[in-house]
C-alpha cells in the first residue's frame, strides 16, 4: 500500500514571499502544494493570519507539513489546538521577533509551549529581524531542533537564498515514511527552468 500523500503548505511572512523566494519557488514547483493566502499581508492580525492558516490545514487532504517564514512562523505557533493533530511537520525559518515592530505586536508574546510534532528551526547568526539567541530560546521552548546557519541574513532572496536545497534537504526530512509530491514518489527537488 502507498504511503498516504504529505501536503506542504507554504506560510509566507509579513508583505508575503516574492519571486524568486524560496517559498515561492517550493509553491510552484512541489506537486500538490498549498499556499497561504492573507487578505492584508501589510497590516497583519493574528486572528485573521492564524484562521487562514488552520483553514487551509483543514482543508488538505491528509497530513501536512508546513513550511514557514518569518512572521508565518508565529502563525504557526499561534495554532489553535483542533488542528495540531493534522500536522506531520514544521520547518521555520527565520521566525519573527513580533515585540520589535508594533506593525507585528498582535503577534507577542510568542507562545512558550512544546510543539505537538516535529520541528526544525532553522535561523541565521545576523538576521536583521530575530536576534539568534532569541531564535535558539524559541527552539529549546518549541522543542524544535535548531539549525544555525552562518551570516545567512533573514533567509531570503535578498541573502541570496532562492531555491534553497539545504532547506528542501530539512523539508524531505520532516515527511519521515509519508510521500511528499505525487502519489508514493519521494519529493524530488528539481528546479527547471520553464
Amino acid at each position: 500500500m502507498a504511503a498516504p500523500h504529505t501536503t506542504v503548505i507554504i506560510v509566507p511572512g509579513w508583505r508575503d514571499s516574492g519571486p524568486g523566494h524560496w517559498q515561492t519557488l517550493w509553491a510552484d514547483r512541489l506537486a500538490g502544494a498549498q499556499r497561504v493566502r492573507q487578505d492584508d499581508w501589510v497590516t497583519p492580525t493574528r486572528a485573521a493570519w492564524v484562521g487562514s492558516l488552520a483553514k487551509t490545514i483543514e482543508a488538505a487532504p491528509g497530513p501536512v507539513v508546513l513550511a514557514a517564514h518569518s512572521l508565518g512562523c508565529m502563525a504557526v505557533v499561534h495554532l489553535p489546538t483542533e488542528v495540531l493533530g493534522r500536522i506531520q511537520g514544521a520547518l521555520l525559518v527565520a521566525p519573527a521577533d513580533p515585540a520589535r515592530r508594533a506593525v507585528l505586536s498582535d503577534f507577542a508574546p510568542a507562545p512558550c509551549e512544546r510543539l505537538p510534532y516535529r520541528s526544525i528551526l532553522v535561523a541565521s547568526s545576523n538576521d536583521p529581524f530575530c536576534p539568534i539567541r532569541l531564535a535558539g530560546a524559541y527552539a529549546r521552548s518549541w522543542g524544535s531542533e535548531f539549525v544555525r546557519l552562518q551570516d545567512a541574513g533573514h533567509i531570503n532572496v535578498e541573502s541570496g537564498h532562492g531555491e534553497w536545497p539545504l532547506g528542501l534537504a530539512l523539508l524531505q526530512s520532516l515527511a519521515g515514511d509519508l510521500a511528499l509530491g505525487v502519489g508514493s514518489a519521494p519529493l524530488q527537488p528539481t528546479f527547471e527552468s520553464s
